[in-house]
């Protein structure tokens, strides 16, 4: 069966400020909250976006929030954000939860082989937390008109890590990763996708490892224990506290999700530092499957279409759905190095939105 061919239906301007410009080529995340405020993440700071509408097709009075006036976070260093989403007036976000291997800089042999042997940890990549926005301001706490207090918080953390890393440290499939260190471009660990639905409910996506060509999406369950900390709940009927879906995507790692309705759709690309196409899938139903399974592509897990491919740029690392032109299926895509034709002048720069 030939490849459905993507439908570009128009592209969107963001533009943000000269001072927090260097955004503009590190787009890893973004989504969109109730008032219309577009959120967009970063894999090279501590902080997240936020983006007004202006108009037909255009964002900007850009904000930025520094993420340590709201949660805790272990040092300053960069938090590699790869996945955000907003459910019930939160922000959800979550760093990489994975350690790096250093690149040479091609100046010096000895100096790159030793930056090619060692590997590293920046211990804010292990952030899994939630946020309240009120009127498109992220706050520490608010007490809704109706309903209960809202509370900024984060996953419980052991020794330098979260819960949920612990966890999947003794899982029989991930934890030869893990407990190796494999860093994320080598198919290690690398968290890239993050959609919450209600009540703590989140599916969180695997860039790596991908297991013999198939890609990996954890669903667990949070409950905040104490003000300010989240851990897991039971999420199976023999009490486990996660599930684990295998996808054939195609042998593609997951770089971003986002729902539409009940379905899943995913962002999927190569789990390695490699030039290759993109592809979008739907995954239909997410709900109602039980325990750990391995899903094949059929009526249920679908290709939509391949993304445009660009050697050397144009990295899709973001997706929210969009609604435009009265299309209701329409999906906005971003981009981690951007290709030289998206830029505008006044650091503004376009992103794409296809039909789904």
């Amino acid at each position: 069966m030939p490849q459905p061919k993507y439908f570009l239906l128009t592209r969107v301007l963001l533009h943000f400020e000269q001072e927090f410009s260097d955004i503009i080529s590190d787009i890893s995340s973004a989504t969109f909250s109730d008032d219309g405020s577009l959120w967009v993440g970063s894999d090279e700071m501590v902080g997240v976006e936020r983006l007004s509408p202006m108009g037909c097709h255009s964002y900007g009075e850009h904000k930025r929030f520094l993420l340590k006036d709201y949660i805790n976070l272990f040092d300053d260093d960069e938090i590699d954000i790869e996945g955000m989403d907003f459910r019930d007036g939160y922000l959800w976000l979550t760093g990489s939860h994975s350690t790096k291997r250093k690149k040479p800089k091609g100046k010096d042999l000895e100096t790159d082989l030793e930056r090619l042997a060692t590997i590293t940890t920046d211990l804010n990549r292990f952030i899994l937390a939630r946020i309240p926005v009120v009127n498109g301001e992220l706050v520490k706490s608010c007490i809704p008109v109706e309903g209960e207090s809202k509370t900024a918080a984060c996953l419980q953390t052991i020794d330098e890590r979260n819960l949920l890393f612990e966890v999947l440290k003794e899982d029989a499939h991930l934890k030869p990763f893990i407990t190796s260190g494999i860093p994320s471009k080598d198919n290690g660990l690398d968290i890239e996708g993050l959609v919450a639905a209600s009540n703590n409910h989140l599916f969180i996506g695997l860039r790596g490892p991908v297991l013999r060509g198939w890609a990996v999406i954890v669903e667990i369950q949070l409950t905040e224990s104490e003000p300010g900390v989240l851990t897991l709940q039971e999420i199976t009927d023999e009490g486990a506290k996660y599930k684990k879906h295998f996808l054939d995507l195609n042998g593609l790692g997951i770089r971003e999700l986002c729902f539409q309705n009940e379905d899943l759709i995913i962002l999927a690309g190569p789990t390695m530092a490699l030039e290759g196409e993109m592809e979008v899938f739907r995954w239909k139903d997410v709900f109602n499957h039980s325990g750990t399974k391995i899903h094949q592509q059929d009526e249920n897990l679908v290709s939509l279409f391949d993304l445009p491919f660009t050697v050397g740029s144009d990295h899709a690392e973001g997706l929210a759905l969009y609604s435009c032109w009265g299309e209701q299926n329409s999906l906005m895509i971003f981009y981690d190095s951007p290709d030289s034709s998206r830029l505008r002048e006044d650091k503004k720069i376009l992103v794409d939105v296809f039909q789904i």
